[in-house]
């Protein structure tokens, strides 16, 4: 196999898509306090539109948030509060 074309032209041009750019975030959630608050809260979060990660840490009562781009609080904080938590700001 060549990497010359049938007509003896070479190209060493190589077209290659840029990664999309993640925007990551870091969420204080109170009332988590055990790997159903985990589940419950990570779920929520990866269900929302443009999330790409979703990583919950319940000792710390943190949530990071990788997605497509910024995402809405109120947005974020409906659904973490539809879970039955409470998103009280970032981290």
């Amino acid at each position: 196999m060549s990497c010359c074309s049938s007509n003896g032209t070479c190209s060493t041009t190589t077209t290659v898509e840029p990664a999309p750019v993640a925007v990551t975030a870091v969420y204080a959630v109170a009332g988590m306090t055990c790997g159903h608050c985990e589940r419950a809260v990570g779920e929520a979060v990866a269900g929302l539109p443009g999330v790409t990660a979703v990583s919950v840490d319940v000792r710390g009562g943190l949530v990071t948030v990788s997605a497509e781009a910024e995402l809405d609080d109120a947005t974020l904080r409906a659904a973490i509060g539809d879970a039955g938590y409470a998103l009280t700001g970032r981290a």
